[in-house]
């Protein structure tokens, strides 16, 4: 008897002819790739059976560049030509990095502009550049296990990672050769590899703490829709940090004086990585550090290192709290606890969770590679492996997205924890009469004010109309993929006169203003509930004053001298309350004006109407009508 092949609906006729596909974790102390193999997500280890990659790139003499273990071997004798935790660099300008103290670990130029650049023995290299020579590495070590070049890839970032920071992203992996099918959140892969691994159902709390950043996402999984109820983060809390806290430490319990040479404050760090790895499986571990040039040897105990860095967990509990507040569910409403990321597999985190949540998390995979399984799924479904309804994958906005409008405010148009991608439109309109160009200005953040906020883009819509103001219709529309990139076009609805951008900003958010910008929506939401109010009542205001007084320079033959001085008294007296701080004044006083204006207004309606009417007969009016 014959047999015929089938397939399901949406996958290759030939099942030896699958689309190569593969997901990416790009961390900041390791990252990983991996695909779909004979039916089952795994991760791809390189020729010597290591699974997980450092996230360390090395340029070294002839142009030789060592990327992973080779180059971690590299990082203590030639510290400022070996970059490691380049993840947070990406995105990032100067300013950001030197007040997170991280410019002794880098030769970073005081002159760069936009991203930072790390100066090299092979010239200055942007954090993009770095990256891309890790992810080509994995891209080369799934070519070779796969046999053949890639159709695709899924990529990982945190998922607080801003615009510049994810476009910053993609340009590495361009620039690594690599095809990106889509970025996805951390947190949202991770609970992509667990929920299609468990079959659960219901709420599920994702808390990724990895190297250099920390996670928190709150997801609904249901019907095979993974849906992403909240999110939150801090893109400057991680390993990294658990690592710094000890390396100084360490000084503390010398006599080393003054600022440490770059050699022996890399020394430091990986030292104090290795401490802290070990006490994760150990109460207490011995340190010897004159390898690092220091005459002191001793312990150091778990509790010493929970003390030294209970705060940086308190911190993501505190983010943990404010993202189910966000989610608006109860504690008691979660089903499962995932903790993803090398730095969970501290004893005190997971009995922080277990504390706080009242149950213990889920460990069932592996920490370290949850991410890139869940990548890898994502990615095998995106390149056509597997039917597109299997499965739905529903990411959101982090931040609110808006536009400048009169009085510095901010117009929101897509609130944060939108589900992406999105698209929103808004109708806005000039200010002045005969405006034929307006400024179209990109904000990001949750206060009311544009000073409170982060600029993202501007740009200008030319070729509108000359009308009065009011009259014209610009239609803004804002769209969001699903890889959290943003784009914005205006329109003028009369002529399709078009303008738009691709929001790609030039570096991220600083480290404070990521972390501060929902606390400060909070702890300022009356005070910038009151400044807009108070700055509405002065656009109103002026918006009124400016009208007036053109329509007193033109038409002020239709008023008596008295008259016209009682009109332009009143308008003086509105322009000197608009500048005060007192809501209610302005907007009395405005509406004093606009009563006083009423009859000056009618007669000039009425002076139009009998223009238009002048020459023409009833009966003529008549047949028309």
């Amino acid at each position: 008897m014959a047999l015929i092949q089938i397939t399901e609906p949406g996958q290759a006729v030939d099942p030896h002819q699958r689309k190569r596909a593969a997901g990416i974790d790009l961390g900041t102390t390791h990252s990983l790739i991996a695909s779909v193999r004979q039916g089952q997500i795994q991760t791809l280890p390189d020729e010597a059976g290591r699974h997980l990659l450092p996230s360390i790139v090395h340029y070294g003499l002839d142009d030789q560049i060592l990327v992973g273990d080779a180059a971690r071997e590299c990082a203590s004798r030639d510290p400022l030509n070996t970059i490691f935790s380049v993840k947070r660099l990406m995105g990032r300008g100067r300013a950001d990095i030197e007040a997170r103290g991280q410019l002794a670990d880098y030769d970073i130029p005081d002159n760069t502009d936009g991203m930072v650049q790390v100066r090299t023995r092979q010239g200055l290299l942007t954090p993009v550049e770095i990256s891309a020579q890790i992810l080509s590495c994995l891209g080369q070590r799934a070519e070779e296990t796969l046999g053949g070049s890639l159709d695709g890839v899924v990529i990982t970032v945190p998922a607080y990672f801003d615009d510049g920071q994810r476009q910053a992203t993609r340009d590495a992996a361009e620039l690594a050769g690599l095809k990106v099918l889509r970025l996805i959140s951390e947190p949202t892969a991770a609970a992509l590899a667990y929920g299609l691994d468990s079959g659960d159902e219901g709420l599920v709390v994702v808390y990724d703490l990895g190297g250099g950043t920390f996670d928190v996402s709150v997801l609904r999984m249901r019907m095979g829709v993974f849906e992403v109820l909240a999110t939150g983060g801090n893109t400057s809390l991680g390993g990294d940090d658990v690592d710094l806290a000890l390396a100084n430490h360490f000084l503390a319990l010398t006599d080393v004086q003054g600022a440490v040479s770059a050699e022996m404050r890399r020394a430091l760090l990986i030292e104090a990585r290795r401490v802290k790895e070990s006490l994760s499986q150990h109460t207490r571990v011995s340190v010897d550090l004159q390898p690092q040039g220091i005459d002191w040897s001793g312990e150091i105990t778990r509790e010493t290192l929970e003390a030294l860095t209970s705060k940086l967990i308190d911190e993501t509990i505190r983010i943990t709290r404010k993202t189910i507040r966000d989610a608006d569910v109860d504690l008691d409403d979660v089903a499962n606890v995932v903790l993803v990321g090398g730095s969970t597999r501290m004893p005190m985190v997971s009995e922080a969770i277990e504390k706080f949540f009242g149950r213990a998390p889920l460990t069932t995979l592996d920490p370290d590679r949850v991410v890139a399984l869940g990548a890898g799924l994502q990615a095998d479904q995106l390149v056509g492996n597997k039917p597109d309804d299997e499965m739905l994958l529903l990411d959101v906005l982090p931040l609110s997205l808006g536009l400048e409008t009169m009085g510095g405010l901010v117009e929101k148009i897509i609130s944060r924890n939108t589900p992406i991608p999105v698209q929103r439109a808004q109708e806005f309109t000039t200010y002045k009469d005969g405006q034929t160009a307006m400024l179209i200005h990109v904000m990001q953040g949750e206060r009311e004010l544009v000073s409170d906020c982060r600029s993202l883009a501007q740009f200008v819509l030319r070729g509108i109309p000359p009308m009065v103001a009011g009259a014209a219709k610009i239609r803004v529309d804002f769209r969001v993929d699903a890889d959290g990139l943003l784009s914005v076009a205006a329109e003028e609805t009369s002529t399709g006169t078009r303008a738009q951008v691709e929001v790609k900003p030039a570096y991220g958010l600083s480290d404070e203003d990521m972390i501060s910008m929902l606390r400060a929506s909070v702890e300022h939401a009356s005070s910038d509930a009151s400044a807009r109010m108070l700055a509405e009542a002065r656009v109103d205001a002026r918006r009124l004053i400016d009208a007036l007084e053109a329509a007193l320079d033109e038409d002020a033959s239709l008023l008596s001298s008295e008259e016209t001085d009682e009109l332009r008294q009143a308008v003086e007296a509105l322009a000197m309350v608009e500048t005060r701080d007192d809501v209610q004044a302005i907007k009395r006083q405005t509406k004093m004006l606009s009563e006083a204006s009423d009859e000056f207004a009618a007669r000039r309606m009425n002076r139009e109407i009998r223009k238009a009417l002048q020459g023409q007969s009833v009966d003529a009016l008549s047949s028309e009508s």
